[in-house]
């Protein structure tokens, strides 16, 4: 196919030849499989006046879009000569801390090229098992896969959100995001160790989906406590209402020899840095895995 668009592009199979960096018999032969998986001449002419058959007109616009497709694919997952691809996953309650994150990465560590996904903690965990994440920033209870080197950062302050309508003895609607999911199961222990009766109003992946049913009154949801701040929300005034769950631990989560040497410190700089607007109260033990997780790194 991509010799194809060459020989009409370059007028012919000589310069396409040199386009390609191959003989022209190569060019030719190419040509001629073409003409045999479609059954016909691909060139009505291929003297001085090129020209293609009904056939192979039709065939090209495939080869465009299929070289186009190829380049594209490779542009999208291949790093540049010299450079460091590396994929990073940031739970989608911290995803302003990106900006800052980003900045620092690229000033330190300039052959890196990022991609980045935003999701729930417990799919980028998993997808950090699974190799398809590089690091990830984690928010929840439990530890990620115990293949991973790991740092606490901290410990994230939760709150309520939402004030839906409902009466003395309604159950008590929630936003919640579906399961599994560590924060929504807190929520329900929290709720009916105090006796609460709960009932699911809406539920969705999507962060921005959790805050419209919060501020549409569909339903109460359990964030990060600065969400008034970030996105608006209205804190919960319900009578009786228990406090939220206990603060999440916020981790930074590395596969193993994945990332190159020194993303470790920048990243964990950088999210620190980042995380000083958030309600984090200090890891109980963050220096040591500090070290264990830059050796590793490294």
């Amino acid at each position: 196919m991509r010799a194809l668009v060459a020989v009409v592009e370059h007028g012919g199979f000589r310069r396409a030849a040199e386009a390609l960096h191959i003989t022209q018999p190569a060019v030719s032969q190419q040509i001629r499989q073409l003409s045999g998986l479609i059954k016909r001449p691909v060139f009505a002419s291929t003297g001085r006046e090129m020209r293609l058959s009904p056939q192979g007109e039709e065939l090209l616009e495939y080869a465009r879009r299929m070289v186009a497709l190829n380049d594209e694919a490779v542009a999208r997952f291949v790093p540049e000569a010299g450079q460091v691809l590396l994929s990073v996953g940031v739970t989608s309650q911290l995803a302003e801390v990106l900006p800052e994150f980003l900045r620092r990465v690229n000033r330190g560590l300039p052959q890196v090229q990022l991609r980045v996904r935003t999701g729930a903690s417990e799919a980028l965990a998993q997808q950090l098992s699974t190799g398809q994440l590089d690091a990830a920033l984690l928010l929840q209870a439990g530890p990620p896969d115990p293949g991973t080197d790991t740092l606490e950062l901290g410990r994230m302050r939760m709150a309520w959100f939402g004030r839906p309508a409902t009466g003395e003895r309604d159950s008590l609607p929630l936003a919640l995001f579906p399961a599994p999911c560590t924060l929504r199961g807190l929520v329900g222990e929290v709720l009916d160790g105090a006796g609460i009766p709960w009932r699911i109003a809406y539920e969705g992946p999507e962060l921005i989906g959790l805050r419209s049913a919060a501020k549409a009154g569909l339903g109460m949801t359990c964030l990060v406590a600065n969400g008034d701040e970030l996105w608006g929300l209205a804190p919960t005034a319900h009578p009786g209402l228990p406090q939220p769950p206990a603060p999440l631990p916020v981790t930074l989560a590395l596969a193993p020899g994945a990332a190159p040497e020194g993303f470790a410190q920048i990243a964990e700089k950088a999210f620190r840095q980042a995380l000083q607007g958030y309600p984090l109260d200090p890891a109980g033990s963050g220096r040591p895995a500090t070290a264990a997780l830059s050796t590793s790194a490294a």
